[in-house]
This record gives structure tokens, sequence and C-alpha cells, in this order.
């Protein structure tokens, strides 16, 4: 079976040298789409109003096989920090 690594940027950049095993690319791409929801749950309060998460899948060559991002974008509607 395939292994693939799963490298992610949250402000940071985490490399997956460890990687999983996965039957085929659709796989590891759910699993890419998957991990998104759970890297912004932790980051969002951290990191404010403004923040992209990122997953890269490499292949055991190395190679970017698949990117999946999720954007976080927060505004304040209270008058404070926007005048219309």
């Amino acid at each position: 079976m395939p292994r693939y690594f799963f490298d992610t940027r949250d402000g940071g950049h985490f490399i997956d040298d460890i990687g999983t095993e996965c039957a085929d690319l659709e796989v590891a791409r759910d699993e890419a789409k998957n991990a998104l929801p759970e890297i912004a749950r932790f980051a969002i309060p951290a990191d404010g109003d403004k923040q992209a998460y990122a997953v890269l899948v490499r292949d055991e060559g190395g190679k970017i096989v698949y990117t999946a991002t999720l954007t976080f974008a927060g505004l304040r509607l209270d008058g404070a920090a926007v005048k219309v």
C-alpha cells in the first residue's frame, strides 16, 4: 500500500516525516479534507480573525499530489472596527 505524507500550514509549517498508508490518492485526498476542520478547530481561537489552513499531500517520491485549503475570516459588526 502506498504511503502519503500530510504536511500542514496554519501560520507555521509542519512536515510529516512518518506518513500514512492509504489505498490510493482518493483515500489520501479524503484524509486531507477531513483533517482541515480539526486543524482549524484548535487554531482559530489563537489566530484571530483571518487565517488559512492548508494540507499538502506528498507521495512516496516527495512529489506534492494534492493540496487542500480552508480559510477562516471573521469580521466585527459592532461598528467599532468597520464603518460603512
